[in-house]
This record gives structure tokens, C-alpha cells and sequence, in this order.
């Protein structure tokens, strides 16, 4: 375990990454996560505020949804950790707003990226024309500064640094494109690795933003803030990414036949409870059940769930497979579905994935058949039944969805070594 930034410390790092005298009289806006990160963004807010307020023209915050739903007033107190008085006094001046990613009017193409380089960027899987679109607003301020936590992730590997512009305030398609991407290189060959193609597609468009950018990259670990790295989002990001290799992934000698994988109250749907799934893929056997036990869930997607219910949830080769009959749903939605189901094939018409993901949620038994996953009753499920059971073949992870678990040698067992 790392031991804890004391708020000296915390001090310390903000004034140097963000030195006073550098941004008096500017028009600063803070991106920042929505309630679906872990972290104590608090405590740097507030440092940040203590030092900063009274000599910039503007300290404001943006969430970046992505394609989260939008956040309340209160929610994002609740996400700063203040109170309703200290935002009706202290924090007065400071605006909040939620990146709105499906308003054209709140975008601007900021620039294109050319058949040529996602050619280059995915090592030959796409060669097509991306636009580049990013909330309007942030050309309302003079820097943009990002703090948010790094994790590893489904997508681009570990999250952080420049993925809080793309997709945290994108427009949908550069957002649908490197999905889409990481899911045709799929979930275990990005997750917890550095320099994946979605990463070089996060950082190249974020080059085309001319606003400076500064970045206050969290390392967190049992709720405490085990870094703190202030940069530019690639230098904040590769520090943090090496601290959070090291902290966020463990490593399990072989893989699971049963894994219990209870999300915590932060997922409040099944579009962000799915990291239950991508975070626990690597060490789940073949043939094996992984059980997504979320009885708060009641919901697929508040913002997809029509269409997630339309395509519901296949391997990546079922779409690629039949290519001309989805490619015009939204990519994002499509690498969703793949993330949660995992890896598998699709044969003469047959879809055979490797193995079964069972949703113990209050999503009805009904739906979860029709979305082509399993279902568990979660009142049937008693999660102390599955602790401390791994000599058996059974994981329990009691907050799942930001640890990665990875076998120790991933290639013996793909090469057939068995349990």
C-alpha cells in the first residue's frame, strides 16, 4: 500500500503545476470527472480554489460526461465536497457546467483527422475521415485545466490525462470511432497497457486543441490520494500510469471458474456497471461464469438503453461478422456491447462466447434474455458465500470496476495449461 499525500504535500504539487503568477488575470476552466471516478477531487479542488481565486478572472468547472447523463447542481457539490453553503458563498463565483455532447450547437470542429493518419494511428485496422468536435465553451477561457484520476482502462488502456477532452468533452464522432477501436483490438489486449492505439488517437486530437492545457493527474488507492502529477496531460498522465500499473493491477495465478463481481453504488446503470465485467475478463476461465451483482442497477442506460436493447450484448466477431446489418448504430454503443459480453466468436451464423456474464441486478429477467444475458435473482445471492473461496475457483471482489485483475502468465494458460 502507498502511503498518502499529506495536504502539504497536495499544496506543494498544485502551486508548482499551477503557479499563481503564471495565471493571474486568466479565464480558467477545470474539467473534471463525474460521479462515476473515484477519487478525492475535494482536495484538490479546493487547494486549487484556495490558491488561484483570488488572482484569476474566472475558475469554472466542466464534468466531462462523455455520454453520461448530466449532473445536478447538488451532484456536483457532491462531487467538489462542499457543502450548499459554501457553494452559495465561498464557491459563489465559480460556474458549473456539464459538457453536452449530443448538442451540435455546443460543439466545434476543432479539426479532422485524415484517412492517413487513423490509418497510422490503428496500425491499419481503419483508414477512414474522423471530425474532431469538443465542447464550444472551453474557448470561452484561456487554459483548460484537467484533473481526474487514472485508472486502467477497457478502451484506451488507463484512463486520465487527454481522454478527459476525448470523450469527456467530444462530440460523438471521434468519441464513436476510438470505442470502436479499442473494441476490435478488444479489452484484454488494451486494458492496463500504456500505448494503445486509442491512446495515440486521445493524445493526436487533443493536439488540435490550441487552448493550453495543464493536467493534475490522482493516483488513488482505498480512497486516499496516493499521487498527485502536474503537467501537460501527457507528461501528468505517463507519471501517473506507472504509479497506477503498479497499485491497480493484480495478479492472480490462474483463472476463475466462478466470479462474483459486486459493483458499487457509483454504477448506478449497467453502461458503467459493465466495468465489473472489463476489469475481471482476464481472469475469467473459459467456459466460466462472471456475475455482475449490482442490486441498485435497475437500468441499462439512462442515455443508450433503446438502442442496447435493440442490439444487446454480442462478442465483438457477432458485429463484425455481420458488418453491413449494425455499422450504422453509433460505435460507442456497439463497443459497450462487446466490453460486457467479452471475447468470442462468430462461426455459420453462430455465436459462441467464451464465457457466460450473468447480470444479478434489479434489471428484470426478461430483459436481461432479450439483451442475451444471463439472470440471477440478486435476493438468491449471499456475496459472503463467495469469499475466501479462490483455492476453489471462485473470486469474490467486493468493489469491483477500477482494480484490474491479470493472470501471472496469461500465455501458458492461453496455450492451454490447465486449472
Amino acid at each position: 500500500m502507498a502511503a498518502f499525500l499529506t495536504p502539504e504535500q497536495v499544496e506543494q504539487i498544485v502551486a508548482k503545476g499551477l503557479p499563481r503568477e503564471e495565471l493571474s488575470g486568466k479565464k480558467i476552466l477545470l474539467i473534471v470527472p463525474d460521479a462515476t471516478r473515484s477519487c478525492p477531487l475535494g482536495d484538490v479542488f479546493k487547494e486549487l480554489h484556495r490558491q488561484l481565486s483570488g488572482s484569476v478572472k474566472a475558475l469554472d468547472v466542466m464534468i466531462a460526461l462523455g455520454t453520461h447523463p448530466p449532473m445536478s447542481e447538488e451532484a456536483i457539490c457532491e462531487r467538489l465536497e462542499i457543502t450548499r453553503e459554501e457553494r452559495a458563498g465561498h464557491y459563489a463565483s465559480v460556474r458549473f457546467l456539464n459538457h453536452e455532447w449530443d448538442n451540435p450547437a455546443a460543439l466545434r470542429r476543432i479539426g479532422t483527422l485524415s484517412p492517413r493518419e487513423t490509418d497510422e494511428l490503428s496500425g491499419g485496422l481503419f483508414s477512414m475521415e474522423v471530425p474532431v468536435d469538443i465542447n464550444a465553451r472551453l474557448f470561452d477561457y484561456d487554459e483548460v485545466v484537467i484533473i481526474g484520476p487514472v485508472f486502467p482502462h477497457e478502451v484506451v488502456g488507463f484512463s486520465g490525462g487527454n481522454k478527459y477532452l476525448f470523450p469527456g468533452v467530444a462530440g460523438p464522432e471521434i468519441l464513436n470511432f476510438f470505442h470502436w477501436l479499442g473494441a476490435v483490438v478488444t479489452n484484454p489486449m488494451i486494458i492496463g497497457h500504456k500505448w494503445t492505439p486509442v491512446r495515440k488517437v486521445v493524445d493526436r486530437a487533443a493536439a488540435l486543441l490550441s487552448i493550453p492545457k495543464r493536467c493534475l493527474c490522482m493516483v488513488v488507492e482505498k480512497g486516499g490520494l496516493a499521487g498527485l502529477f502536474a503537467g501537460t496531460p501527457e507528461i501528468a498522465w505517463d507519471e501517473a500510469s506507472e504509479l497506477s500499473r503498479r497499485l491497480h493491477i493484480t495478479y492472480k495465478p490462474k483463472p476463475f471458474h466462478t466470479i462474483l463481481s459486486c459493483a458499487p453504488a457509483m454504477y448506478d446503470e449497467l453502461w458503467v456497471g459493465g466495468k465489473c465485467m472489463y476489469k475481471l475478463e482476464p481472469v475469467l476461465a473459459d467456459g466460466g461464469e462472471l456475475i455482475i451483482y449490482a442490486p441498485h442497477i435497475h437500468e441499462i442506460s439512462v442515455v443508450h438503453g433503446k438502442l442496447i436493447e435493440e442490439l444487446g450484448y454480442h462478442c465483438r466477431d457477432y458485429f463484425l461478422g455481420q458488418w453491413d446489418r449494425f455499422k450504422h448504430y453509433p460505435w460507442g454503443i456497439i463497443a459497450h456491447s462487446t466490453h460486457v459480453r467479452g471475447i468470442g466468436t462468430y462461426e455459420n451464423g453462430v455465436e459462441k462466447c467464451r464465457a457466460r456474464v450473468t447480470l444479478a441486478t434489479g434489471i428484470p429477467k426478461e430483459i436481461c434474455e432479450k439483451i442475451n444475458m444471463g439472470y440471477r435473482d440478486p435476493a438468491s445471492i449471499n456475496p459472503a458465500d463467495y469469499a475466501d473461496r479462490e483455492e476453489e475457483g471462485i473470486l469474490h471482489v467486493p468493489k469491483a470496476g477500477e482494480m484490474l485483475y491479470q493472470l501471472e502468465n496469461p500465455a501458458a494458460w492461453a496455450a492451454g495449461v490447465p486449472a
